[in-house]
Order: structure tokens, then sequence, then C-alpha cells
């Protein structure tokens, strides 16, 4: 009976049929070996990517600077909490799944985005917390001080330059809750130090 149906088709029709089950396995074939000679590198769930490690560093210093003791990687009912401040029952995460697990827990947890800046977690924690103004640069050469107020050294480049700025100006920005005032400096320094790093100083 199948073959009484295949030669019922056209012959154009089952000839485009046979190429593309060929051209099917001929494309499956290249991706097994392309896999198998160039594994793609899986990201284990505990890594973290540069961006998230100077978000969870500024996040240790804004807790060090409101005076408030932490514990990290805490575990709690199998889940682990990326800050845990036991003086308050207060957990920080990244994780929406630590979030939901720890519903019905006792600790209050936050769920905090890898791309908030530390400076605005005082806004989420449900307890107040002590202003932390930023500390003016305590250099006098402008080159350097520009450099201090982005939180870096002369040494360096372009784009540590530009990562510091883009990450800084959110904190900085008028619409975001910083001062005129201290936005204009940040881009003054930013100016200074991308010039700087360019060499066009």
């Amino acid at each position: 009976m199948p073959i009484a149906l295949v030669s019922a088709l056209p012959a154009w029709f089952v000839a485009g049929l046979a190429l593309g089950a060929l051209a099917s396995v001929v494309v499956a074939i290249i991706f097994y070996a392309g896999e198998r000679l160039y594994p793609t590198s899986k990201r284990s769930p505990g890594s973290a990517s540069r961006g998230s490690l100077r978000r969870h560093a500024e996040i240790r210093e804004y807790l060090a600077a409101i005076g408030e003791p932490v514990v990290e990687e805490y575990e709690q009912d199998g889940l682990t909490i990326a800050f845990y401040l036991p003086d308050r029952d207060v957990g920080i995460t990244f994780d929406p799944r630590v979030l939901f697990g720890l519903e019905d827990a006792s600790t209050h947890v936050i769920l905090c985005e890898d791309e908030m800046p530390a400076a605005h977690l005082g806004q989420r924690l449900p307890f107040e917390v002590p202003e932390t103004p930023r500390q003016p640069p305590t250099s006098s050469d402008p080159v350097d001080a520009a450099y201090e107020q982005l939180g870096l050294t002369r040494e360096a480049s372009t784009s540590d330059v530009k990562d510091a700025y883009r990450s800084r100006v959110k904190d900085a920005h008028p619409d975001r809750g910083g001062s005129s005032e201290e936005f204009k400096q940040l881009q003054d320094a930013y100016t200074t130090a991308k010039n700087d790093a360019e060499g066009t100083v």
C-alpha cells in the first residue's frame, strides 16, 4: 500500500522529500560533530558573571558602611541566601526561587536585581538605614580625583572607566534620586578619566 501511494505522487514531490530528509541528516551530523569537537561550555549554577561579582562587592561594602553584620551564602531550608543579616533576620537574594521558596519562613527575604545599585538597597530593607553619602575625592590632582570618584586607579583602561561610569551614573542621576550637582561632578570625572585613559589629556 505505501509503495502504491509513493508511486501515485509526482516525481518532483518524492524527490523533494528525499532531498529534504537527506539535508536534515547532513545538518544533524554536522551539529553532532561540531558539538563533539567544540563542546559548548555550560555555566555552572553557582558561577557568577563579572558584573554580578561587582554588584555583590558593592552590596558587601554598603552593608559594612551602614554597620550591618552579614553572613554570605547562608543556607536555610535547602536554599542559599546571598546575604543574610542575622541581627534583623533579613535575607537578600538575586534568585526568585529563593524568595518564593522562603515565603512561609520567618526570614524577611528581599529580591534584588543584579543591575540594582547597592545604594538603592536601603530603600528595600524593612528597617531604617543611615545615610551613606559618597566621600569626596581626597586627591588634589584633578585626574587622580576623577579616577578616585569613579572608584578606579590611574592604571584603569578606557573600558574600565566606561564600566565604572555606567555603574555609578545610575545612583547619581537626578531621576533616580541623585542630586544634580553629584551627577554633574560624575560626568566631569568621567570625561577627565576617559580622556586620560585614551591619552588625549
